[in-house]
């Protein structure tokens, strides 16, 4: 692995280990790491479709309160790492997902390690406010985003020094029975994570969307570009409808302001 494609692996690891609690530009997300470390490492179809997969597995995964969601972002870096040093392509992408899913599990432990670790830094923050040191609260708030870059970045680094050909001979060794199963749950995680979201968002508004994008999804004529397109304009006539909707004239109860759910309510 050349010196340029090991520096763009360790810039993408630390965003993904940074976003991963600050949340603005989504890095951790598995569909942008797997293809970033993809297009730094020269092979982004097969990391795109590894984080598409894994997007939908993920898609269910969220911090509620004190308990923390599994780790996309090592799950996605190392994951797309071992498949690219793993020279399957497209072949390989069921047993990197397969080994994703433990991954998110050992991620799960590093950031609760790293959060305890930057509990003193929140306590000499507290400290620089009471001096009025601005200098030094912005580097301890550095220090500790840097800090969930760093468990991302050293795990990667050291996936990317171990030699391909030791990872293409281990995936081989992998049993069929196993990768086979591998495939085969790594399906059926996906299907889990896809219904706990349908199950959060589920309401008398939304189903029609669902059921609309299904349909239009069904049809291998449109493409991704056209679909998201199509997806636009929905949100665009439902807040026109939302914003203008319930306000016909002074009808009798006034309206509910939300036209789709008035339409659902009379049927």
């Amino acid at each position: 692995m050349g010196t340029l494609t090991l520096i763009g692996i360790i810039i993408v690891s630390l965003l993904a280990g940074m976003e991963s609690v600050m949340d603005e530009f989504e890095f951790h997300q598995p569909i942008l790491a797997c293809s970033l470390i993809g297009i730094v490492a020269g092979d982004p179809v097969p990391c795109i479709i590894l984080g598409g997969t894994l997007q939908m597995i993920a898609l269910g995964w969220a911090n509620i309160g004190a308990a923390v969601a599994p780790d996309a972002a090592l799950a996605s870096v190392a994951s797309a790492i071992i498949l690219i040093q793993g020279g399957q392509g497209v072949a390989g992408i069921p047993t990197a997902i397969g080994i994703a899913i433990p991954l998110a599990v050992a991620g799960l432990f590093t950031t609760m390690i790293v959060r305890t670790l930057s509990v003193p830094i929140v306590h000499m923050m507290d400290g620089a406010a009471e001096k009025g040191s601005f200098a030094a609260i912005e580097f301890w708030q550095i220090v500790a985003v840097l800090m969930q870059g760093a468990r991302i970045a050293i795990p990667a680094v050291a996936l990317c020094f171990i030699p391909a050909e030791v990872v293409q001979a281990g995936l081989q060794s992998i049993p069929e029975w196993l990768t086979t199963g591998m495939a085969i749950g790594g399906g059926m995680v996906v299907a889990v994570g896809y219904a706990m979201v349908i199950n959060m968002i589920a309401n008398k508004e939304t189903w029609a969307f669902l059921i609309l994008g299904f349909c239009v999804a069904a049809l291998t004529e449109i493409t991704l570009i056209s679909l998201g397109a199509i997806a636009m304009a929905m949100v665009m006539i439902y807040l026109h409808l939302s914003e203008n909707g319930g306000g016909n004239g002074g009808s009798g109860n006034g309206g509910s302001k939300d036209p789709i759910g008035d339409i659902l309510d009379d049927y």
